[in-house]
């Protein structure tokens, strides 16, 4: 039986780099206008609140993510802050230099969650807050 294009695209995908995703992320969602968004849950009317002192809990939308540490490799966490962020090199530098620093700020959950990945993959440690 012979493989399907569905999975040729799917085994292709497993193989490339974090950073790779991304851009083919990015050249998507500018080529045909599809973004990935999260599905957002919606309490249905009157639905009582889960905490008990009858505040609603709000879910945090946006994140910080914050670089902590550089890591062996500095140089590829360079690279990477640079990609990024779009800073120049002289910047991206002093901004790993000066690590415990925010390297973006006020982005959502899957974004935060894919800087995090590329920047752990250069080999530095990094937090989401």
């Amino acid at each position: 039986m012979a493989a399907s294009a569905v999975d040729k695209v799917f085994d292709e995908l497993g193989k490339m780099s974090v950073l790779d995703l991304v851009e083919l992320k990015k050249k998507i969602e500018d080529e045909w206008g599809i973004t990935a968004a999260a599905p957002v849950a919606i309490a249905a009317p009157g639905a009582v609140p889960a905490a008990g002192d009858g505040a609603v809990a709000e879910e945090k939308t946006s994140f910080d993510v914050v670089l902590t540490n550089a890591g062996q490799q500095k140089i590829q966490v360079i690279k990477v802050v640079r990609a990024i962020t779009g800073l120049g090199l002289k910047e991206a530098k002093d901004l790993v230099d000066s690590a415990p620093k925010a390297v973006k700020e006020g982005v959502p959950q899957d974004e935060a969650d894919s800087i995090k990945a590329q920047l752990e993959e250069a080999g530095a440690s990094v937090e989401v807050n």
